[in-house]
């Protein structure tokens, strides 16, 4: 899944070319840095390879979510409809704001339920966060028709579903935002950034001046510029930028080798009878970064789990009990555990999370398996790993009927 697993020349090249000028800085400098840009180079790249109008770069995933949604006006008391199944990244961007996380359940898309997030829905409801977890994505027909309804801003967290699409179009491109991560971990990588999209020219300006300390980036002199709205510094290095334009070369052949290799594994698993696979909405397609399936009930995922490890299959996750994926690891959230004081909007809005009723979302989680892809594998790997999780997977099923 990880673009880090296939490093070369393409990445050496434009790092090489940072390296030589010595300006890391993505601003000023435009005498030293013999014309290179890698951040304005990979945005305009991006936002094509994305079919947007408009791609800024940022520090990090989390940090894309934190200035899509301050770009959009989302600020303190205004709430944020997210799901139960995500990385904590999601709430800690809303809360950073001041606006108020309202989480709810997901379904057998293991995104956000549609009829759930019409429920949670109040007058100071201004966003809905999907969060395309595992490669796929969310029932995006339906919570558009919701964001429409109510006029709300529909944002899309795409951050690991990099390549997947819905009705043809790049997931992260059909919301009215969409975010980005290119941490080590995901599909391309800068080591560190992340990366929003819209095709909405006044939230394009926004992301533009409030990750970058409200600077206006008008003229050639930094020190000149204005300031028409606080701001941030949620910047990208040159030097990031520059990993991450190589291995945007590089997307497609990635995308192909997780799709051949999610293929193999898939295969495998659909032969075994009581495996079940998540639902992918009709007209999507995934980006095959994981392979996320489900078993009968949640003690034999449980067991499941534990034999996939013990047989040496690695990079299988349950994420029903992991502290950082899913609700029930989110004792810091559900008891307010912070260094300093939050917030009166967040205090008195947000859900009891302790006593709310998630059990639809704990009925999915519960008999999830997700096992990540790799694109290094060889051909062998892939076949060796696709009988052992099989032969695991039935061993279970059979004793379960025995």
């Amino acid at each position: 899944m990880a673009g880090f697993e296939l490093f070369g020349n393409e990445e050496r090249k434009h790092v090489n070319d940072v390296m030589e000028s010595g300006i890391l800085m993505r601003y000023g400098f435009d005498g030293m840095r013999n014309n290179h840009w890698k951040a304005k180079e990979f945005e305009a790249a991006f936002a094509k390879r994305m079919g947007a109008d408009y791609c800024q770069l940022v520090s990090s995933g989390t940090a894309a979510l934190t200035v899509a949604l301050a770009s959009a006006g989302i600020g303190a008391g205004d709430e944020v409809i997210m799901p139960t199944f995500t990385f904590v990244a999601s709430f800690e961007s809303i809360m950073a704001l001041g606006a108020v996380p309202v989480l709810v359940d997901i379904d057998d898309t293991l995104t956000l339920d549609p009829q759930a997030v019409e429920a949670a829905i109040t007058p100071k409801t201004k966003c809905v966060m999907p969060v395309h977890m595992c490669g796929s994505m969310a029932r995006l027909t339906e919570l558009q028709a919701i964001c429409k309804k109510h006029r709300l801003i529909l944002l899309e967290d795409a951050c690991q579903a990099l390549g997947g699409t819905f009705n043809g179009k790049p997931l992260g491109s059909i919301g009215d935002l969409g975010c980005f991560s290119f941490d080590f971990v995901k599909t391309i990588t800068c080591g560190e950034g992340g990366g929003i999209i819209t095709n909405n020219q006044q939230y394009a300006i926004h992301a533009d001046q409030y990750q970058d300390h409200g600077h206006d980036h008008i003229g050639k002199d930094r020190g000149a510029e204005t300031h028409p709205h606080l701001g941030y510094n949620f910047r990208i290095s040159e030097l990031h930028a520059a990993i991450g334009l190589g291995q945007l070369e590089k997307l497609d052949d990635f995308l192909a080798l997780q799709k051949k290799n999610y293929t193999i594994l898939r295969e495998a698993l659909s032969q075994v009878e009581g495996v079940t696979f998540r639902t992918v909405p009709e007209g999507g397609e995934e980006n095959y970064s994981f392979l996320n399936f489900f078993l009968p009930t949640q003690e034999l995922t449980e067991r499941a789990h534990k034999a996939l490890g013990e047989a040496g299959v690695d990079g299988c996750f349950y994420w029903f009990k992991n502290n950082w994926h899913y609700i029930n690891g989110w004792e810091h959230l559900r008891n307010f555990k912070t260094f300093g004081n939050l917030s009166s909007e967040i205090k008195n809005q947000m859900q009891n999370l302790n006593t709310t009723n998630f059990s639809k979302s704990d009925y999915w989680m519960g008999r999830t398996i997700s096992c990540l892809v790799k694109i290094g594998w060889t051909e062998a790997e892939v076949q060796s790993r696709a009988k052992k999780m099989a032969t695991v997977c039935e061993h279970m099923l059979v004793a379960k009927k025995a």
